[in-house]
């Protein structure tokens, strides 16, 4: 069975989103644990879990064995257990009447044992974290459930330097002048970014002057005012869902500096396209990095996408994305992922040549559904942000991506993206592994980063 990650729903084909995470329902605090757990949120975990489990039973019979030979990476991790990598007959009968440079592989990663289900303390966190969403039990798929342990995780760090402190200093009541300096510091810190503080600061005191809260209601309303920030793109015109729309043509522009994990995170992207059923193709159009071709067929690879790509040496990428839309067209690919070259925002002739290859997009492919995304590293901080100025006009951003906020970053900095670009962040990454990266969602991101402090089990 297809679980569709775009749209966080099973079937690839829908094209109605989920109920929207924007407006939680009332249940539980999400810090619930095993033993202390409501009765409504240790009900709904049990009959996920129990869906889940029967769904990997139901499985299990029917996993196809390859008798062609398994190619192993040295980095593969265990495959989740109702994760599966369908391969595309499209993709693979075009790879044979027209050659590529890599072949479709029945399995990209090696298979292990399925992991226990527990219903510990990190599935039920989770779960009161999708039920808030209006997510019925039969609705979520583990991998879900493994996602939001992960990125909870990630935000470890932040979360200790910031909750307690903060919940020390909202529940004293009224905010003086020591205490706002204090938690303007504490948000500084997490990479929050001025211009987002101060908004945080003025709502905060403007809530406590008119009413004493009790801690846990003052952190309450904070989680309401970092989802505003967070969601306030979409009151500005861009799209809430950024799922590719099935039946068409679908281009995604990657784009951002060397070193932020771009080409990785297109492997990624194609892993969660053809994992929710989608025909995808990745377009190699970095043909300035001696490399990049061959690691992105590598991830092409990993997640079972052909890559097209030019095999001389300093190729014009323009010419690399025209032939890829076009190769696109012809098999009915869904989406199209374009990797492009990794620059700095202040080499004039590569943002030139960015902008070249969106024109080229915007040309031969106009009635493609187009989105333009920055991938950023999120243990940059401010210092990413800068960035993102000259890219805007280049490519014509639609979204940001954030990546490596996987302990090391402070995960303020995703408020202060939004904050000071504009610009909504589509995706996030938690991890290095093929299924580390996930569409990005303000209520489980806000619910991870000012949760209780309990780590989640592992």
């Amino acid at each position: 069975m297809v679980f569709n990650w775009f749209r966080r729903k099973f079937g690839g084909s829908g094209e109605e989103p989920s109920p929207a995470a924007e407006s939680p329902t009332e249940v539980p605090p999400a810090e619930s644990t095993a033993s202390t757990a409501s009765p409504g949120i240790l009900n709904w975990a049990k009959t996920a879990l129990q869906s889940i489990q029967a769904r990997q039973q139901s499985q299990r019979p029917t996993t196809v064995e390859t008798t062609e030979e398994t190619q192993e990476t040295p980095t593969a991790e265990p495959v989740a257990a109702d994760a599966s990598f369908p391969v595309s007959t499209e993709s693979t009968e075009t790879a044979v009447a027209e050659p590529a440079p890599i072949q479709p592989l029945v399995e990209a990663e090696p298979r292990e044992p399925d992991p226990p289900l527990l219903l510990d303390e990190g599935f039920l966190w989770s779960a009161a974290v999708l039920a808030a969403q209006g997510r019925r039990p039969e609705e979520v798929d583990l991998e879900e459930i493994t996602w939001l342990q992960r990125l909870r995780q990630g935000l470890g760090k932040t979360r200790r330097g910031l909750v307690h402190q903060l919940r020390a200093i909202v529940g004293q009541g009224p905010l003086s002048r020591d205490a706002v300096e204090a938690i303007e510091m504490l948000l500084l810190q997490a990479d929050v970014g001025v211009k987002a503080t101060e908004q945080i600061i003025a709502a905060l005191q403007t809530k406590i002057r008119q009413e004493t809260l009790p801690a846990d209601q003052a952190i309450a309303y904070l989680k309401e005012i970092l989802r505003d920030i967070l969601d306030r793109p979409f009151q500005q015109g861009y799209r809430r869902n950024c799922a590719p729309k099935k039946g068409t043509l679908n281009i995604w522009l990657i784009a951002g500096v060397n070193g932020v994990g771009k080409t990785t995170t297109i492997g990624k992207l194609a892993h969660i396209a053809t994992q929710s059923g989608y025909r995808c193709l990745i377009a190699a159009a970095d043909t300035f990095r001696a490399a990049a071709t061959e690691q992105v067929k590598i991830w092409g690879q990993r997640s079972n996408v052909e890559v097209i790509a030019n095999p001389g040496k300093n190729t014009d990428p323009a010419a690399v994305v025209f032939d890829a839309i076009g190769a696109a067209q012809a098999r009915g690919t869904e989406l199209l992922l374009v990797d492009t070259a990794g620059r700095l925002q202040n080499k004039a002739n590569l943002m030139e040549e960015l902008k070249k290859i969106r024109r080229i997009i915007d040309k031969r492919a106009g009635d493609a559904q187009i989105e333009s995304l920055l991938v950023l590293d999120a243990t940059l901080g401010q210092n990413g942000l800068r960035q993102a100025q000259v890219f805007a006009e280049a490519a014509q951003l639609t979204g940001v991506i954030l990546t490596k906020l996987d302990g090391t970053a402070k995960g303020g900095v995703a408020l202060a993206v939004v904050q000071e670009l504009g610009l909504p962040i589509r995706f996030i990454g938690a991890g290095e592994g093929i299924k580390d990266l996930r569409p990005f969602s303000s209520f489980e991101f806000v619910e991870a980063l000012l949760s209780s402090d309990a780590e989640v089990a592992a």
